[in-house]
Parts: C-alpha cells; sequence; structure tokens
C-alpha cells in the first residue's frame, strides 16, 4: 500500500508526532482513486492489573505481598511491563502509532492505569488515562487510555448498573465523548457480569447489563441520530447470544444496522471459531466492538466508517506449552505465577475517512 504523511499538529515541540499524527492509506493504488485516513481503537481485558497495597473496602488482598499470589512490585511492574509490550505493538501495521484510544477492563485504579500509561515502552505514545472508581467488591474496573495527540475528550461520565438484588454490585459503564482526529467520537467501554454460577443462572445480569448500554447509546442517539459510537467491552457473552443481540440490539449484518441497531463486526469472527479467551477448550468471543448506524454507513462523509476488525492473538501471547498449549498466556495459571499477559487477547476495529482536501 502507498502512505501519505500530512503535517497535522501545530505544537512546535511535537513537530515529529504531527507528522505522524494521519497515516494515509491508499485503499486503491490508482492515482485518481481516494486516499483515506485510518485511526485504530481497541479494547483489552488485562487480567487483574492490581497495585500491592491493600485497599479499604476492597477483596484486593490476593493482589498484596502477604495475599495468596505473593504479589509484589516486581510481579506488578513485569505485569505492566507485559501489557505495555502488547498495546505498544498493536495496529501499528496499520497506524505507526498504533491505538489512538484504548478500552481496558479489569484495571484496580486510577494509580494502576496510569503506571500503565506511563510506562517507558509506552513513552513515545502520549497516552493519557481514564478510570472512575465503581462499585465492584473485588475493585476492578474500566477505564480508557487515549493518544493526547490524536484524541480529546470532552466529556467523561461513569453510569452504574442497579439491579433489583441491591446487594449485586458490578463495574459501571464508563462513557467518553471528544473528537477523534477533530470528529465526534463516543466511547463506552462496559465489562458485564460474569458467568460466576452458571451460564443461564447468571445471564439475568448480563440482559440487565446489555440494557444498560441500551439505554445509554440511544441517549445519545436522541440527541443526535448520526452519532458515531463504539461500545467495547468484555461482554461475558458471545456475539450471538441473548444480552448482544436482544438487550443490545447489535447484530452481525452491516445491511441491518439500520434505525438503531448496531453492528457487530465480531460477528463474522465468532462464527468462523475466532476466541478471544478459552475454557474448557472451548474458544469464546467475549471481547467486542460494536458500532452504531453512522459508522458502517456507506456515505463516508459521516465522518469515521468501519474498516475492519481484529483479535490480536500474536504467538507470544499464547501457552506454549503443557494442558493449556494455544491458549491466552496468564500471569497465573493453575494457581502458580507463569509471568504471561492475560487469560485474553485483545481486540480492535480499523476505522477510515477520506482524506479531508
Amino acid at each position: 500500500m502507498n502512505s501519505t504523511i500530512l503535517l497535522s499538529h501545530p505544537m512546535t515541540n511535537r513537530l515529529l508526532l504531527s507528522f505522524l499524527s494521519i497515516y494515509l492509506v491508499s485503499i486503491l493504488s490508482a492515482q485518481d482513486e481516494p486516499k483515506y485516513e485510518v485511526a485504530c481503537v481497541g479494547f483489552y481485558n488485562v487480567e487483574n492489573l492490581f497495585d500491592t497495597l491493600d485497599t479499604e473496602n476492597k477483596r484486593d488482598k490476593e493482589y498484596t505481598p502477604e495475599g495468596s499470589n505473593a504479589w509484589n512490585t516486581e510481579k506488578y511492574e513485569h505485569k505492566l511491563g507485559q501489557i505495555a509490550s502488547v498495546i505498544h505493538d498493536m495496529g501499528t501495521k496499520i497506524h505507526p502509532r498504533g491505538l489512538a484510544v484504548l478500552g481496558i477492563a479489569e484495571v484496580e485504579n486510577i494509580t494502576a492505569l496510569t503506571d500503565l500509561a506511563n510506562h517507558p515502552t509506552l513513552s513515545d505514545r502520549y497516552y493519557q488515562p481514564i478510570l472512575i472508581e465503581g462499585p465492584d467488591r473485588r475493585g476492578i474496573d474500566v477505564g480508557l487510555l487515549y493518544d493526547s495527540t490524536r484524541f480529546t475528550p470532552s466529556n467523561i461520565q461513569s453510569v452504574p448498573l442497579v439491579m433489583e438484588d441491591t446487594s449485586f454490585h458490578t463495574r459501571d459503564q464508563l462513557v467518553v465523548s471528544g473528537l477523534l482526529e477533530g470528529m465526534p467520537v463516543h466511547m463506552v467501554v462496559a465489562h458485564w457480569p460474569s458467568r460466576s454460577g452458571g451460564q443461564k443462572r447468571s445471564e439475568i445480569k448480563r440482559m440487565a447489563a446489555g440494557s444498560l448500554g441500551r439505554e445509554i447509546v440511544d441517549g445519545l442517539l436522541s440527541t443526535d441520530a448520526e452519532a458515531q459510537i463504539i461500545y467495547m467491552g468484555d461482554l461475558n457473552d458471545d456475539p450471538r447470544d441473548k444480552s448482544v443481540m436482544r438487550s443490545f440490539r447489535a447484530i452481525g449484518d452491516k445491511a441491518f444496522a439500520t434505525k438503531g441497531k448496531f453492528f457487530n463486526p465480531m460477528f463474522d469472527l465468532y462464527n468462523r471459531g475466532v476466541g478471544s479467551l478459552a475454557w474448557r477448550d472451548t474458544w469464546n468471543l467475549f471481547d467486542q466492538m460494536l458500532l452504531s448506524p453512522s459508522m458502517v454507513d456507506e456515505d463516508e462523509s459521516a465522518g469515521w466508517s468501519y474498516h475492519t476488525t481484529r483479535v490480536y492473538n500474536k504467538t507470544f501471547l499464547t501457552q506454549a506449552e503443557g494442558n493449556f498449549k494455544g491458549y491466552p498466556f496468564r500471569t497465573y495459571a493453575g494457581g502458580s505465577y507463569a509471568g504471561g499477559y492475560s487469560d485474553h487477547f485483545p481486540v480492535y476495529v480499523v476505522l477510515k475517512r477520506p482524506v479531508q482536501r
């Protein structure tokens, strides 16, 4: 593919970054065909990114030096380095600066997310963290990292999931609105309730989480019917499950992604047996990116539009041997410290728009 770099950032001290801030890809090689700007937006469940402190009113004892995992500074810093190396590489074959925005799940607090953003491996990315702590009993939350040279947040909101069973507490859904390379985009990051207790028994909780997500995006669409929205997260359900298709109303056929129905680009991957996590020799695709109708509209003048989606499942992220060979390479496996990355593979979408001349 041919590519062009344009100057787009005015700050002198970021002159190099400004040349990289918009990466142009020629979809077709003919000189008279349009060229496209591209941007990558991803999601990653990093599996228990805890600091080493015992926080009051949180069940994080196991992730302390005295806890069952003997979680210490050395292990914490190794975990940060592992995750940072993944983030640094994701999307770089599409855009030299990789991900413009990354939603994250299973982070303990803003301190841990800030430590990740400031890791030396990511020093050239200017990532900034967003995290609002919620009521989850274990203390894990969702957050967002954004490259401040490409995304500018304008509004941040954390929306709780309130259940009839008031003793149940789960992660809030994070809503971040802003400008992605100058175009308005809304990002929603979610981590739906787990399948603890069994898929069917716990399904009602994910149905409720899907309905809350639907309320959030409907609110955005009521203000602007053409709003560009990316709903991302670990949904703890597959693309075909009721929570995704009925509660949230996300479908796998772009042609029918109209009248508020979201397009789920993970549907085709799931049908082909591609997963983001494995359980009992079965692959699931819980990590999903759902797009509002305007982002799959053939009229690309409206803003960013969907190009492709990927599960980032490089070989180094997989277990190399043993009973779990081929599974995601975890930090802990079988109760023992393994020093891996996460029990999930990250995912991302590639967006495109015609060059603004």
